[in-house]
């Protein structure tokens, strides 16, 4: 069986990296998408966002670490994991009292999209955007 999820979006926050015991990186981010589209009945513009945890693993979380910051737009392929506990998405109450979920990715690949305009920070050489193997982990330290 395989599965392979390719997410495009912006940064809701700047990497946390975090090392294991036994010396690998691990960074962790939140990972936003958008969705526009005219209402076919009242022609309002809807929007509706989406949000993914990622966790990067090994080389590649140093260099997500360096680069990346809020705001800034990626490309993620990786695999999708569901909640241990339900199977499916992490449910959580929003302040405001509206039901909230998210959904994990295991990344496998960041690329860095957009430039200086797509989210601030600093544009990376181009080898830096090349895939980069991560590190298979079954036990995510969160």
């Amino acid at each position: 069986m395989y599965q392979k999820l390719i997410v495009v979006g912006n940064l809701g926050n700047d990497p946390e990296l975090r090392y294991m015991p036994d010396g690998t990186a691990v960074a962790n981010f939140s990972l936003a998408t958008n969705r526009r589209w005219t209402d076919s009945r009242s022609g309002e513009t809807r929007e509706e966002t989406t949000w993914f945890r990622v966790s990067v693993w090994g080389k590649q979380a140093e260099t997500v670490n360096e680069y990346l910051s809020r705001g800034r737009q990626v490309l993620v392929e990786g695999r999708l994991r569901p909640d241990p506990q339900t199977g499916g998405p992490r449910i959580f109450t929003r302040q405001d009292g509206t039901v909230g979920a998210s959904y994990e990715i295991h990344a496998e690949v960041v690329r860095f999209i957009g430039g200086r305009d797509s989210g601030g920070g600093f544009t990376p050489p181009d080898d830096l955007g090349a895939e980069i193997p991560a590190q298979e982990e079954d036990d995510i330290p969160f």
